[in-house]
């Protein structure tokens, strides 16, 4: 019963802060207000039982506690006008359908700063709590509550509205972004001890499926909740039986998610024959083709070459270059991988990146270059601020001390 009860909670959470918003303003405190109904559910609802409308219910009880609050603030008298003349309800707090969509719009804000977007999207939309979202991306509680608060008083300054936005496909593009670094964070830790921050991931992946639910003819949206599905199906093959990296060429496929994979490749199928085909449509159909490969070796390599071609004309991303550096020297050899390498690596924007040092090691060992590919694995490895991708590097390292360098095909795709 509790755990059903913090379910429908969750979802419910962004659409109550998004009426209550939409009907009185004051974000900040919407949000306290909102807060504390969710907490007054939790206390009575296992008690008293689920009400007939619980959205309502929330609604009701959240603007109630917004009045309250507003009144206790030094401008009262002024305030205490405007919320009578607002006072509930008319019908016209019953959550919209797309309040939640607006409310991502609004804690995309293009006024504030990509990682504010962030945080303040996990916490108002997600229901994240301010410890859990600083514990997630590694920072002290007291920085990243000092963030949201900076991301709220921001948005009260400007008197953002709480409407669509008129840049709506443009906010669009920031909503996505937002929930992209979100998950990549999640399965792919910039830094520290793990490997996956699976809270992180499977938080994007719920929001995603909201986006969807809101917006289901959009193809990027689409495109998007595919692509996270189909990279996260792999997941449980991606750490061994300590937690260390496994690459992809080693990774036991039937432990990948079959239900995921399944569900990725029917959005990203639906997608790509409506409109133009965006980014992540392009990303979900590259993850969908190794998602569906039997093996490493049985990859159609020139096929994601190919994708990636076309990814690369969309965007302009020196990460997306390096791995088509990756699938053309699969499908074509080392040497010709090489080449191309040195042109990729030469961009700035990847300074100081280890991925392009790895990438070389990776290619050097296939050309049976043990003692170049090890010098290029622990370069690698120097730069790297994730533990667990350290540890894989520096292990491969040893490896080709102890083994003479055999190599083995793929080693570096993960």
């Amino acid at each position: 019963m509790t755990e059903r009860i913090e379910d429908l909670l969750r979802e419910l959470a962004p659409q109550v802060l998004g009426a209550v918003v939409r009907r009185y303003g004051h974000f900040d405190t919407a949000e306290d207000a909102t807060q504390e109904a969710l907490l007054a559910a939790v206390t009575q609802w296992p008690r008293e039982g689920v009400p007939d409308n619980p959205r309502a219910w929330l609604v009701t009880v959240a603007a109630r506690r917004l009045t309250d609050l507003l009144r206790n603030e030094q401008a009262r008298r002024r305030r205490e006008d405007t919320v009578a003349g607002r006072a509930l309800p008319d019908g016209s707090l019953v959550p919209d359908a797309d309040d939640t969509l607006i409310l991502l719009f609004l804690c995309c804000h293009p006024a504030l700063t990509p990682a504010s977007r962030i945080a303040l999207t996990l916490r108002a939309v997600g229901g994240l709590t301010t410890a859990e979202i600083a514990r997630a991306f590694l920072v002290p509680e007291p920085t990243m509550s000092q963030r949201i608060t900076r991301a709220k008083r921001t948005l009260g300054t400007l008197g953002a509205p709480f409407a669509p936005p008129p840049d709506r496909d443009e906010r669009l593009t920031s909503v996505l972004h937002v929930l992209y670094l979100v998950f990549t964070e999640g399965y792919a830790a910039t830094s520290g001890p793990d490997l996956h921050r699976v809270e992180l991931s499977a938080e994007a992946i719920r929001l995603a499926r909201i986006l969807h639910r809101l917006l289901p003819e959009n193809p990027e949206v689409t495109g998007l909740l595919a692509l996270m599905l189909l990279t996260d199906a792999r997941r449980p093959g991606r750490t061994g039986r300590h937690g260390e990296l496994v690459p992809l060429a080693e990774q036991d496929r039937s432990r990948w998610l079959a239900a995921s994979i399944t569900e990725g490749v029917a959005l990203i199928t639906d997608a790509l024959p409506r409109g133009v085909t965006g980014p992540y449509q392009l990303q979900a159909a590259i993850a969908a083709v190794h998602a569906e490969a039997p093996s490493s070796e049985e990859t159609d390599w020139l096929q994601i070459a190919a994708l990636y071609e076309l990814l690369r004309q969309v965007s302009d991303n020196p990460v997306v270059a390096l791995n088509q550096v990756v699938a053309i020297a699969m499908a074509h050899g080392p040497a010709t991988g090489l080449a191309r390498l040195d042109r990729v690596a030469a961009d700035e924007r990847l300074a100081g990146d280890h991925r392009p040092l790895a990438v070389r090691a990776h290619l050097l060992e296939l050309s049976g270059e043990p003692a170049a590919a090890r010098e290029a694995y622990l370069a690698a490895a120097d730069r790297a601020l994730s533990l667990p991708q350290r540890r894989y590097l520096t292990d491969r390292a040893a490896r080709l001390t102890s083994d003479e360098g055999a190599p083995r095909p793929d080693v570096g795709i993960m």
